[in-house]
C-alpha cells in the first residue's frame, strides 16, 4: 500500500512537472503570438480599408500595442548594454531600425522586423535547449541516493557521504551511485549515460562498474573505489559543462569581428542618411533615412553570433552522445587539422589483459596434466602472467606445489607430485642445466618455460589481446585522410613491432620510457605542417598527452592522470571512436563555415540592394532573420546525423 502511494505521488509529481513546463513554454511564446496576431489583423485592415476609423492615432496605437510585447525586451536589453558601456550590440541595431521605421510612419515594417527578430531568438533558444538535451540526460543519470551497508543493514544515504571501500547495494532499475568493483557474481548494466552505448554490458565479479550505469537484472553489491565527486558521471558532467567555455578560434574571431563590425555599420548608416544631401539633386531625407534603416536591419550580425556557437555546441553534443568528450570547442577544431596519429599499445589498441596464446607440450604427459604442473606452481605467484595462466580452462588444479621458492628475475622452483618443477624464462632453465630448444629464441611473445625432473617439458606463450575494433580503427583513421600512423610503447620492441605489423601501422618503436615517448612526439611536432594527436591510457602517457596537439585518453581503462591531462576522452575505450571524433569535428567545422558564407553572401547582396533603394524593410527582414533561421536549422543538423 505504501509503495502504491509512493508511486502515485511520483506520478502526480511528473504530471505537475509536465504541466509547469507547458505553461512556461506558453508564456515564452505568448508575446510573439500576440504581436503576430495584431500585425496580421492590422495589415489586413490596411489592405482592405475595411474600417475608415483605422487612421491616424488609432493606427499608431494599434501597431504600438503590437510592437511592445516583442520590442520592449529588446530595447531594455539594448539600454542595459549601453549602461554597461557596450553601445553597438544587435539589440541597439534592432531598436534604432524599428523605432526609426515608426518615426517615418512605416509601422507594419517596424513591428515585423522586431517580431521576426524575437522569433529568431526563440528558435535559437529552442535549438540550444535541444543541444543541451544530452547534458540534461547526464544530469538525470546522476544518482541521488545510495544504499550503503552500515551497522548490519543497508541504509539509504546521500552518495556524497559514502567512503571508499564501503559496500553498497543496487536494486533492479536503479542507478549505480559511485564507481566501484562488482562484488556479486555478475551484473547486466545499461552504460549508455557513460559510454554512449545502448547495448547492455555484462560485468563479472571484481570488474569495474561506473556511477550512472543502470542495473538491469537482479540485486547486486558493489565495493566503492572512488568518492562521489571523483566518480565517472561527475567527471563527465564537469567536462561537458566546462567544454562550452573553451571557445574555438572561429568563435572568438566572430565575437571580436562583431564588436568592430557593428559600430562601422552604424556610422555607415548615418553616412547613408546624410551624405547624399551633398551629391543628390532631389534629396529627400525620409527616403534616405528609410534606406539607412534597411541597411541597419540587414547588417545585424545576429546570424553569425547565434549560429556559430550553436554549431560548435551541436558538435560537442553529438560527440558526447557517441561516447567522445571534447574538453572544449577549440579541440573540435584542432581535431580537424590532425595529420599524424601516434598511439600507445597496451590498453589503447590492446585490452591490457594477458591471455595464453599457445600451449606447447613436449613432455610425456597429456596437455591437461602438463598445465596442472604449471598452474600448481603459478598459484604461488602474484605476477600478472601467473594470473593469465591460472585462467586456463583445465580440469581443475588438484595438483599442489610445495617447497616453492622464487628465483629473482628468472621464475619459480618447487616440487609438485614429488617431481622437481621449474617454471620461468630461459635463464632459469640454463642455470639448472636444462636444454632449451633453439626455436624458442625466435618467439616474440612473453614465454613461460616448464621443466619437470630436469627435462624440458614445454612452454606457453602469453600475449595481450587486440581490441575487437583495433583493425577497424586503423582502417577508419586512414579513410579519414590521416597520412601517418605511429605506435610508441613501453612494451618490448619485438612485441610492439609484431602488433604494428598485424595492424598495418606505418612505424613503431617499443621499449620506451615516458620521456622517450615525449621526445619522439616532440620530434614529430618539429616537422613543418605536422599536427599530432596522441592516444593513450596510462599514467606514463600523461606527459606526451599534454605535449601533443590533441591528447586523447581512454576513459574506462585510462588512469585518472591521463584523463585529466587529455583534451579528448573516449568513454567507450574503443580506439575507433577517434575516427568518429574526426568526422564530427570536420562536420562541425563545415557547417560553421557554411553558416558564415551564407550570412555574408546574403547580407552582402541585400546591402547593395538596400543602399540603391531596391530592397524594402520586408527584404531586410529576410536577409537578417531568414538567414538566422536557415543557419540555426543547418546547425541543428549535427544533432540528427548518424555517425558510422
Amino acid at each position: 500500500m505504501k509503495k502504491k502511494k509512493l508511486q502515485l505521488r511520483e506520478l502526480k509529481g511528473k504530471q505537475s512537472t509536465v504541466i509547469s513546463a507547458s505553461e512556461k513554454k506558453l508564456k515564452t511564446y505568448l508575446p510573439a503570438i500576440f504581436s503576430f496576431v495584431m500585425l496580421i489583423v492590422g495589415i489586413a485592415i490596411d489592405y482592405f480599408d475595411a474600417f475608415p476609423f483605422f487612421k491616424g492615432w488609432v493606427r499608431i496605437v494599434w501597431y504600438t500595442v503590437a510592437y511592445i510585447p516583442v520590442g520592449f525586451p529588446v530595447i531594455k536589453e539594448g539600454w542595459e548594454s549601453i549602461k554597461n558601456g557596450d553601445f553597438f550590440t544587435e539589440f541597439f541595431l534592432m531598436s534604432i531600425a524599428t523605432l526609426g521605421a515608426f518615426a517615418i510612419g512605416e509601422y507594419p515594417e517596424g513591428v515585423a522586423v522586431m517580431l521576426f527578430y524575437a522569433v529568431g531568438e526563440l528558435f535559437q533558444n529552442a535549438a540550444v535547449n535541444r543541444a543541451k538535451g544530452n547534458i540534461r540526460a547526464l544530469l538525470d543519470a546522476r544518482p541521488d541516493e545510495a544504499l550503503v551497508y552500515r551497522n548490519g543493514d543497508f541504509v539509504s544515504v546521500n552518495p556524497e557521504t559514502v567512503n571508499i571501500g564501503e559496500k553498497i547495494q543496487v536494486r533492479v532499475g536503479e542507478k549505480i551511485p559511485l564507481d566501484g568493483k562488482l562484488l556479486s557474481n555478475k551484473a547486466s548494466l545499461n552504460t549508455a549515460a557513460i559510454t554512449g552505448e545502448s547495448k547492455p554490458d555484462t560485468i563479472t565479479q571484481n570488474e569495474k562498474v561506473f556511477a550512472g550505469s543502470i542495473n538491469l537484472d537482479g540485486v547486486i553489491e558493489v565495493e566503492t573505489t572512488k568518492k562521489f565527486k571523483d566518480s565517472s558521471i561527475a567527471r563527465i558532467l564537469e567536462m561537458v559543462q566546462n567544454a562550452t567555455a573553451r571557445k574555438s578560434k572561429t568563435e572568438l574571431f566572430i565575437r571580436k569581428f562583431a564588436r568592430i563590425y557593428t559600430p562601422i555599420v552604424v556610422f555607415l548608416a548615418i553616412g547613408l542618411t546624410l551624405l547624399p544631401y551633398f551629391f543628390v539633386d532631389e534629396y529627400v531625407f525620409r527616403d534616405w533615412l528609410y534606406r539607412a534603416l534597411i541597411f541597419l536591419v540587414i547588417s545585424c550580425p545576429c546570424a553569425l553570433v547565434i549560429s556559430i556557437p550553436l554549431g560548435y555546441f551541436g558538435g560537442l553534443g553529438a560527440a558526447s552522445r557517441n561516447g567522445i568528450l571534447f574538453k572544449g570547442a577549440s579541440f573540435l577544431d584542432a581535431m580537424t587539422k590532425v595529420n599524424t596519429v601516434v598511439m600507445d599499445k597496451t590498453g589503447t589498441v590492446t585490452k591490457g589483459v594477458f591471455k595464453i596464446k599457445e600451449v606447447i607440450n613436449t613432455s610425456a604427459f597429456a596437455e591437461v596434466e602438463f598445465m596442472k604442473y604449471l598452474m600448481a606452481m603459478e598459484e604461488q605467484s602474484t605476477h600478472p602472467i601467473a594470473k593469465a595462466i591460472l585462467e586456463y580452462k583445465a580440469d581443475g588444479t588438484d595438483f599442489k606445489a610445495s617447497e616453492v621458492c622464487e628465483v629473482a628475475g628468472k621464475g619459480l622452483k618447487g616440487t609438485v607430485n614429488h617431481k622437481q618443477v621449474l617454471v620461468g624464462n630461459k635463464a632459469l632453465m640454463t642455470s639448472n642445466s636444462v636444454d632449451v630448444p633453439p626455436e624458442t629464441d625466435a618467439i616474440v611473445e612473453s614465454i613461460v618455460m616448464v621443466a619437470i625432473d630436469g627435462k624440458f617439458a614445454g612452454y606457453v606463450t602469453i600475449a595481450d589481446e587486440l581490441k575487437e575494433d583495433a583493425h577497424h580503427t586503423i582502417q577508419q583513421i586512414r579513410e579519414a585522410g590521416i597520412a601517418k600512423i605511429i605506435m610508441l610503447s613501453g612494451d618490448k620492441d619485438s612485441i610492439t613491432q609484431q602488433v604494428a605489423k598485424e595492424l598495418n601501422i606505418d612505424w613503431a618503436k617499443g621499449g620506451l620510457l615516458p620521456e622517450d615517448k615525449l621526445n619522439e612526439v616532440e620530434k614529430l611536432k618539429e616537422q613543418p605542417e605536422s599536427t599530432v594527436a596522441f592516444m593513450g591510457d596510462g599514467i606514463n602517457d600523461a606527459p606526451v598527452l599534454a605535449a601533443s596537439d590533441v591528447g586523447i585518453a581512454m576513459g574506462g581503462l585510462g588512469s585518472d592522470v591521463a584523463i585529466e591531462t587529455a583534451d579528448v576522452i573516449i568513454q567507450t575505450d574503443q580506439p575507433s571512436r577517434m575516427a568518429r571524433g574526426i568526422q564530427i569535428g570536420r562536420s562541425t567545422r563545415r557547417i560553421v563555415w557554411q553558416n558564415i558564407g551564407l550570412a555574408f553572401g546574403v547580407k552582402g547582396i541585400f546591402l547593395v540592394l538596400g543602399t540603391i533603394g531596391l530592397a524594402t524593410m520586408w527584404e531586410a527582414v529576410f536577409a537578417d532573420v531568414g538567414v538566422s533561421f536557415v543557419a540555426i536549422l543547418n546547425a541543428i543538423r549535427l544533432q540528427k546525423m548518424n555517425w558510422k
